[in-house]
């Protein structure tokens, strides 16, 4: 045992406590806690952009939320999107009416209408010369 002089700092000493690890926990310490949470929170923050970047299209723009798309296709050329783990592809416009292929569903919606495909809620926004504006959401029936 070692007499400490007065006025001589002492310093605490925490030792890691033995876990499923054996000597790599020791070797670690207390930072394998910290990384587990800070990886957690990168996840987290990072998952409003994986739902983004899981939109994508050919003659269609896309913008996303994590429950639900807005899709832009262009009209005369073969458009698809990749939204929300389906595929959605515009079949045709017929007056104030959009033919479209949900998940390999076909269905029909009226301009500002709504319908259903493959679970999922299908509303026509708006259709124009150049183009057709869908939104389709999550939650739209029993599938």
């Amino acid at each position: 045992m070692r007499v400490i002089p007065r006025g001589e700092r002492r310093r605490a000493v925490f030792l890691p406590r033995e876990g499923a690890g054996g000597s790599r926990d020791r070797k670690l310490g207390g930072m394998i806690l910290p990384v587990r949470r800070t990886l957690a929170a990168v996840s987290l923050a990072l998952l409003p952009f994986a739902a983004v970047a899981a939109c994508s299209g050919e003659g269609a723009t896309t913008e996303c939320t994590i429950d639900s798309c807005t899709v832009t296709f262009d009209r005369g050329v073969e458009a698809s999107a990749s939204i929300l783990g389906i595929k959605a592809e515009l079949v045709g416009v017929d007056g104030d009416s959009v033919t479209l292929r949900i998940a390999g569903q076909q269905i029909t919606v009226p301009r500002e209408g709504e319908g259903e495909a493959d679970g999922l809620s299908v509303g026509v926004e708006s259709i124009t010369q150049d183009q057709v504006v869908v939104k389709i959401s999550r939650g739209g029936g029993e599938g």
